[in-house]
């Protein structure tokens, strides 16, 4: 019967990620601009109808050409708070300059900000180990990073409400602590894989997975072949891609599995109106799926499969004494 409760608790606790709306707070509460969706899910995972997030780059859009309309900048003069990826991107970059000339007046966050709370860039060691700005939001601990520098930055625009705005960050802290704390019991450190992309790093390094080389190594180098790619298939133990890539990625993700045998795990890196601990626990159970040892699949992953996975990997990670396990008795 303990056993049972404890897995309807979990049950409830996993549904809870997913109660708090991406949009659609009051008009009176802080304003929250960012640059992208997936630090909106980020922020409005954390803070919920405390606030009030709004987007600038639509889905589908090239976050690396997208340049900021009239109407946005005048969006971003009525900003509490202005959260980036931490800099990178053209239209972050005119954020920093706005900022510079007074135009913006709100707090905006950039790398510094983010570093310390304990942010980082990942090394690409397939490309010259340099930093990887690309996907950093897939990784929990940046994702806690940015959320603390926002709670810090509601604070300043708002300190009436600061109380709230720290309650609200640590829930949100010990849900996104629960799920690495289970899905990381589950995984064997030093593992390896090849990446369709970049920003894949960031949904597998911290679960102790090497992103050893890619089938596109950086946003300005050309694809490599995948039968040039299959010597490190073939040493990696697994293939990881995004759902939400082109189409000519994709097919070359899946081709690299079938040709080196290797399971295929698909992830989403961006996406909009999601909670993000339901992207991470998502995420964490395909990959946790490919490990399995299941063959290459033609296809998409169907997310119903990795749903199954997502409620089985976390109950396993209770059943070892994981974190979860800690979390649910607070």
């Amino acid at each position: 019967m303990r056993a049972r409760g404890l897995i309807i608790t979990l049950i409830l606790l996993t549904a809870a990620a997913g109660l708090i709306p991406f949009a659609g707070a009051s008009s009176g509460n802080p304003l929250i601009v960012t640059s992208i969706a997936p630090i909106a899910s980020i922020v409005q995972d954390a803070f919920g109808d405390s606030v009030e997030v709004v987007y600038l780059i639509p889905p589908g859009a090239d976050p690396h050409e997208y340049q900021l309309t009239a109407g946005q900048i005048e969006l971003l003069r009525k900003a509490d708070v202005i959260a980036t990826t931490g800099g990178h991107l053209p239209v972050e970059k005119k954020i920093a300059e706005l900022k510079e000339e007074g135009t913006i007046t709100g707090e905006a966050l950039f790398l510094d900000d983010y570093r310390r709370e304990g942010f980082r860039y990942l090394p690409e060691y397939w490309y010259n180990d340099k930093d990887n700005p690309h996907g950093v939001w897939l990784d929990p601990t940046n994702a806690l990073a940015i959320v603390r520098a926002a709670e810090k930055a509601l604070e300043k625009a708002n300190p009436s409400g600061a109380e709230l705005y720290r309650a609200r960050y640590r829930d949100f802290e010990s849900r996104v602590r629960a799920i690495v704390e289970a899905y990381g019991a589950l995984v064997k450190d030093n593992g390896t894989a090849v990446i369709q992309m970049p920003p894949d790093q960031y949904a597998i390094e911290w679960l102790g997975i090497r992103a050893t080389a890619a089938i596109k190594p950086e946003e300005e180098v050309p694809a490599v072949g995948v039968d040039d790619l299959i010597p490190d298939a073939r040493r990696a133990d697994l293939i990881v891609y995004a759902r939400d890539s082109p189409d000519q990625m994709k097919d070359a993700a899946r081709e690299l599995a079938a040709k080196s045998g290797k399971p295929l795990a698909e992830i989403t890196v961006f996406w909009s109106d999601r909670p993000y601990t339901e992207v991470l626990m998502e995420n964490s159970a395909a990959i946790l799926k490919a490990l399995g040892g299941e063959k290459p699949e033609t296809g998409p992953t169907q997310r119903k499969d990795v749903g199954r996975y997502v409620l089985v990997s976390l109950v396993v990670g209770l059943v070892l004494g994981t974190a979860l396990g800690v979390a649910l008795k607070k």
